[in-house]
């Protein structure tokens, strides 16, 4: 005889929906994929035929506009702040849906800034859960450094990628530091992993690039490292780098 299941338990687990911090930081690294995509079709001097890239576009503006209602679902106390960040984001959607429209290179101008601005839009939406509602965000992982977390960053924006050469490996970073230890760190916890050979070439002519990307854990910790409260020296916590706008500012005075 099969024993009926309990009546508080399922057969099987269910994974918990992405919270609204989470789905951002999820569609930032979808934009840097398709923008990926479209890098590499670029460099191989592909013909700019909308069809190539069309359907990823098109999925691009569904899962944007799902992340909006994933935010406004929430019901936060609209700031400012916020209201700018819904903003943005209908702006992104509407970009990927326009650059169905356009030929190559100007269909990957319109996604250029995307992943930057969607983890900006997932900062901004988890600062205003953690002040508006006083939500209880996730234990961050203190097994983590502030270092670690910049890394994370960087990675959702879309601004490292690795190489091999003589059999050295190398990480090229665009705004904050990640050393190549800290990225070994953040794959032994299988927080980041590599994409091989799915970033475009750092130069025409030379070799395709691997793209590191959060794994379902590391995004999972890089949205609990920007929902907890801020912490003065604490290991695994740290807040989100400065815009560069900002930084300029600060070294101008």
């Amino acid at each position: 005889m099969t024993t009926p299941p309990s009546d508080d338990g399922l057969l099987f687990d269910v994974a918990a929906p992405p919270t609204p911090v989470e789905r951002l930081l999820l569609l930032a690294n979808q934009y840097v994929l398709h923008n990926d995509t479209l890098d590499r079709l670029l460099r191989a001097g592909s013909p700019s035929e909308p069809g190539t890239y069309v359907a990823s576009a098109q999925q691009l503006a569904t899962a944007t506009r799902a992340a909006i209602t994933a935010v406004t679902d929430e019901r936060l106390f609209e700031s400012h702040e916020l209201s700018d960040a819904v903003v943005r984001l209908q702006q992104l959607a509407f970009l990927s849906s326009a650059s169905t429209d356009h030929q190559l290179p100007m269909a990957r101008t319109l996604t250029a800034l995307a992943p930057a601005a969607a983890v900006s839009c997932a900062d901004t939406v988890a600062r205003e859960m953690r002040r508006r509602r006083g939500a209880t965000p996730a234990a961050p992982d203190h097994r983590l450094a502030a270092t670690h977390h910049t890394a994370l960053w960087e990675i959702a924006c879309g601004n490292v990628v690795a190489t091999n050469s003589l059999g050295r490996q190398y990480v090229h970073y665009r705004d904050e530091r990640v050393l190549i230890g800290t990225l070994r760190t953040l794959e032994a916890n299988r927080l980041a992993e590599r994409v091989p050979k799915s970033a475009p070439s750092a130069y025409v002519g030379g070799p395709l690039q691997d793209r590191i990307r959060l794994t379902s854990a590391g995004t999972t910790a890089l949205a609990a490292a920007i929902s907890s409260p801020p912490s003065s020296g604490a290991p695994g916590t740290t807040p989100a780098p400065a815009p560069a706008a900002a930084k300029a500012a600060t070294r101008s005075r």
